[in-house]
C-alpha cells in the first residue's frame, strides 16, 4: 500500500494525546531530536492507551485536537516507502513538505536498526524485517507552524505512578522476536 497525500477542505479532526514530563499548552515544533522518525516536529498519538502505557512515572499526559482543514497531510504505511523516508530522517534528509505526517512508530528502541545499515552490517531489506517486528503503533508529526496554529489543547493529566507490567512484557517480547530475526538474518 503506497503513502497518500491529503489536500482536501473536508472538516476533520482528530484528538491527539502528547506524554511529556510537563504540561505543553504551546507546542513548539523546533524541541526535540532532528533525526527522529518523521523529522523535526511535534510528536503526538490518536492511540491513548498507548500513551498511558508508555507514560513514565510523574509524567503529564497532554491532549489535542488537531483540526484537519486545509492542512498537507501525508500518510504513510508500514512498508518500503515509510522505511525509506524514515532511513532519510535519521540520517537528517527531510524530504517532505507537509504540514502533518501520520504512520508507524519504527520498532527499534532497542537497537538503531537503520544506524547498522550504515555499518554495512545488515542490507536494507534486513533491516525492514526487523522494524516489521512488534505491535504497530501510530505516530503523528505536526512539522509546521501552521500545523501547530490547527492543534488545540484540551488537557492535561499527571500520572504519579504507573503499573508498567503490560509494557515490560510488550517490551521482552519484541527484544526476543527481534534476537531471533536478527539471528536468522545473520547465520
Amino acid at each position: 500500500m503506497k503513502s497518500i497525500l491529503i489536500r482536501d477542505t473536508t472538516k476533520r479532526k482528530m484528538i491527539l494525546y502528547h506524554t511529556s514530563d510537563r504540561e505543553i499548552v504551546y507546542p513548539d515544533i523546533h524541541h526535540g531530536r532532528k533525526n527522529a522518525d518523521f523529522g523535526w516536529g511535534f510528536y503526538l498519538t490518536p492511540d491513548k492507551e498507548f500513551t498511558y502505557r508508555w507514560a513514565r512515572d510523574n509524567a503529564v499526559v497532554n491532549e489535542y485536537e488537531l483540526d484537519e482543514q486545509g492542512l498537507d497531510m501525508h500518510i504513510f504505511h508500514r512498508n518500503e516507502e515509510w522505511f525509506e523516508y524514515i532511513f532519510n530522517n535519521r540520517r537528517l534528509k527531510d524530504a517532505l513538505n507537509s504540514d502533518v505526517v501520520i504512520g508507524p512508530i519504527a520498532n527499534d528502541t532497542i537497537f538503531d536498526t537503520l544506524g547498522i545499515i550504515t555499518s554495512g552490517f545488515l542490507k536494507p531489506e534486513e533491516a525492514m524485517r526487523l522494524l516489521l517486528i512488534g505491535p504497530e503503533y501510530k505516530q503523528v508529526a505536526i512539522k509546521t507552524e501552521k500545523g501547530v496554529k490547527q492543534l488545540r489543547f484540551i488537557r492535561s493529566e499527571k500520572i504519579e505512578r504507573m503499573n508498567g507490567k503490560a509494557l515490560k512484557a510488550e517490551q521482552d517480547a519484541f527484544q526476543k522476536a527481534f534476537a531471533e530475526e536478527l539471528q536468522r538474518i545473520t547465520e
